[in-house]
């Protein structure tokens, strides 16, 4: 159903560095790439995350509410993207726990430009 959801990023030399990096134990790396836009994944027939400059040349912003989900497919691995996102640059916020009760474990970060990220695992 999802093709590709999009980060507006102000460095895509960095914001390669860092999610390639990242989601490289979930089995993604750079399947596509040029000047402006990069996209990552695990094939270009699956979900893929894209960083991109913005194509109207103004600064890349965040949304409010806005957010990507990764599942590693364990608390474990999402204590361990978490652990790496934190080692790679990104800031806290909300560390790893249960958020709902016996159904939701959940953490979050943001990378360098402030887009926000959640690691997760239904339980």
């Amino acid at each position: 159903m999802i093709s590709y959801v999009t980060l507006g990023v102000s460095d895509l030399a960095a914001a390669k560095t860092f999610y390639s990096e990242l989601l490289a134990d979930l089995g993604a790396k750079i399947l596509f790439d040029n000047t402006r836009i990069s996209f990552i994944g695990k094939s270009m027939a699956a979900p893929m995350l894209a960083v991109c400059i913005p194509f109207n040349q103004e600064p890349a912003s965040t949304g409010n509410g806005s957010m990507v989900a990764f599942a590693p497919g364990s608390t474990e691995g999402v204590d361990a993207l978490y652990n790496k996102a934190i080692a790679l640059g990104a800031t806290c916020d909300g560390a790893p726990g249960e958020r709902i009760t016996n159904v939701f474990y959940g953490a979050y970060v943001k990378d360098s430009d402030g887009n926000k990220l959640c690691f997760n695992h239904f339980i």
